[in-house]
């Protein structure tokens, strides 16, 4: 880790003086929006992305969502449940960086969907089809604040994959991930590790310069973490599904055919 801090200090004196740039031009910005506004007299909105579908999976994996289980209870629910294969996920990160916006993308809004509601836990399950068996992927969301870190060592324990997310538009959530990652491998060795830069549709407003300086220190935390990089959006449903397929055709071994995406402006996937 002492490459790694050499590398994290060189980057936040680069930051320190980005940051002042940027209040600069954000402030720009800002008086000539409110100028455009003024003249056409209607508010400016989001342009929707136009980018390609997140569909790339692998063959035999169907995202045909089934009603989740309930409790087992008597013995025909024992014969019901020897096709059902449980995978644990965490979600970590800071907080309001849009990760419980992130698994109900994924999970959806289907009333029978289950989901279990705690003070700085949320839970979530989904279940699909792959060869013949059911996969169900309980999706565990620990809340971002510090408060909440007790509840690391039970959302991560016996977890397949663990995700350490970030919002791609804050600094500082993106300076948080090592500590995260850190506190989660202290409960588990084994899981894959997953690096998502969230809201990624904010992400592709900021100047070039700041793009390319983010993808460029994210990348860097996941080389130290050994983890695959995504940017994703929730809002426009980007790279999330993509995510849990690549999850899926890790542990089962399946195969794998997205590329690394490097060009700024685009959705990153680095591994």
């Amino acid at each position: 880790m002492t490459q790694l801090t050499r590398k994290i200090a060189h980057i936040n004196i680069k930051w320190s003086l980005l940051d002042r740039v940027l209040l600069f031009r954000r402030f720009f910005s800002f008086l000539w929006d409110k100028i455009l506004m003024c003249s056409t007299g209607k508010p400016l909105g989001y342009r929707r992305l136009q980018h390609s579908s997140s569909s790339n999976s692998p063959s035999s994996i169907s995202d045909t969502v089934l009603p989740s289980p309930g409790p087992p209870s008597t013995s025909g629910d024992c014969d019901t449940d020897a096709d059902l294969v449980v995978l644990k996920i965490s979600l970590l990160g800071d907080c309001q960086i849009g990760k419980t916006s992130f698994m109900t993308k994924y999970v959806g809004d289907e009333e029978d969907q289950r989901s279990l509601q705690m003070t700085g836990l949320n839970l979530m399950d989904k279940i699909l089809f792959m060869g013949g068996a059911r996969i169900a992927f309980s999706i565990w969301d620990v809340g971002g604040d510090q408060q909440f870190v007790d509840h690391v060592p039970i959302a991560c324990k016996d977890a397949a994959a663990i995700l350490i997310m970030f919002d791609l538009t804050s600094r500082c959530t993106l300076n948080g991930v090592i500590g995260w990652y850190q506190e989660a491998r202290k409960w588990n060795q084994t899981a894959i590790p997953i690096l998502v830069g969230t809201k990624f549709d904010d992400f592709v407003h900021l100047p070039v310069y700041m793009q390319w300086a983010i993808v460029c220190q994210a990348r860097i935390y996941a080389r130290a973490m050994n983890a695959t990089l995504f940017f994703s959006s929730a809002t426009h449903n980007i790279n999330v599904n993509k995510i849990f397929k690549f999850i899926t055709a890790k542990l089962f071994n399946l195969p794998w055919t997205v590329e690394r995406n490097l060009t700024i402006g685009e959705p990153i996937i680095d591994f």
